[in-house]
C-alpha cells in the first residue's frame, strides 16, 4: 500500500501490527458485518499517520473489503494517509497528534455514564507524549475513574526525525504515568501471547484506566527498516519493496 502510493510511515506501521492484530484478533468484540453495533468496543488510532495498518487489520477481520486499499494514498481516495473516519470501522480521524486519548477518555465516560459495558482502546505514540493535551486526557481519565479505557503507548523510541531521547526525554515513563493515576504495565509489543494476557485482562485495578507500555521497534520485521528513523518519512522502491516483502514472508507486492 505504501509502495504504490509513494506515501510514507511504514516504519510506524510495522511497530504497532503486532499489538492492533491482537486487539482486533483476540481481545476486542466487535461484529464484522455491523460495525455500528452499539455494544462494540471502540478503537482509537491516535497516531493516525499509522493508517495502513489499521486498514490491512479491518479488511483482514472483514469489516472492509480487501480490494479497497488498493485506492489508499490515491487522488480523491477515502482511504487516505491518515485514518479517516469516513472508512467503514474506523471511529475518529486522526493523525493531528495529541487528540486520540482526550477522544477516547471521552468516550468511556459516556459509556461510563450510560451504563454501558463496553470498552475504549486507544493507541498512542511515543513521540506523541510531547502534546501536553495526552497528559491533561490522563489526569481527566483518571478523575473520573474511567476503568473502561485502556491505553496503548507504541514506546519504539523514535519520532518524525531522531530519538525520543533527544527530542524531548519521557523517562522515567511508568513512574510518570502511576504519578498520574493510572494503572500501569509494560511489555513486549511483538509478544503476540503477553500483549493478549494484559489487555485481555484489563482493567487491571478497580476504579483505574490502565496503561500498557509496549516497547517495540520501528520497522520490525525488515532489516534495513528496523530502528531507522529515516522510515518514518521514506517509501520503498522495487528492490526494497521485494526485499522486505520477502523478509516478512509476504510473498509478490
Amino acid at each position: 500500500m505504501v509502495f504504490h502510493a509513494k506515501a510514507s510511515h511504514v516504519g510506524s506501521c510495522f511497530s504497532i501490527a503486532d499489538i492492533i492484530s491482537v486487539l482486533y484478533a483476540e481481545v476486542m468484540s466487535f461484529d464484522p458485518n455491523d460495525s455500528k453495533v452499539a455494544n462494540r468496543d471502540r478503537f482509537i488510532l491516535s497516531k493516525g499517520h499509522a493508517a495502513a495498518a489499521l486498514y490491512a487489520t479491518l479488511a483482514n477481520v472483514g469489516i472492509i473489503d480487501r480490494s479497497q486499499l488498493e485506492t489508499y494514498g490515491n487522488d480523491f481516495s477515502q482511504y487516505m494517509t491518515h485514518a479517516s473516519h469516513k472508512i467503514t470501522g474506523v471511529e475518529f480521524s486522526s493523525g493531528s497528534l495529541g487528540h486520540g486519548l482526550s477522544f477516547g477518555a471521552g468516550k468511556a465516560l459516556a459509556a461510563l455514564k450510560t451504563r454501558q459495558p463496553w470498552r475504549v482502546f486507544v493507541l498512542l505514540s511515543d513521540g506523541e507524549l510531547d502534546e501536553g493535551s495526552n497528559w491533561e486526557a490522563m489526569m481527566f481519565a483518571s478523575h473520573h475513574q474511567l476503568s473502561n479505557l485502556i491505553a496503548i503507548i507504541d514506546y519504539n523510541k523514535l519520532q518524525s526525525l531522531t530519538s525520543i531521547s533527544q527530542t524531548l526525554g519521557l523517562e522515567p515513563l511508568v513512574d510518570k504515568l502511576r504519578a498520574f493515576g493510572w494503572s500501569v504495565r509494560e511489555v513486549d509489543g511483538h509478544d503476540h501471547s503477553a500483549l493478549k494476557q494484559q489487555l485481555s485482562t484489563a482493567p487491571w485495578d478497580i476504579g483505574k484506566p490502565s496503561m500498557l507500555l509496549a516497547h517495540t521497534v520501528k520497522g520490525k520485521g525488515v532489516s534495513f527498516m528496523e530502528n531507522k528513523v529515516e522510515w518514518h518519512y521514506r517509501s520503498p522502491d522495487s528492490a526494497l519493496l521485494a526485499q522486505a516483502l520477502a523478509e516478512i514472508g509476504a510473498g509478490d507486492a
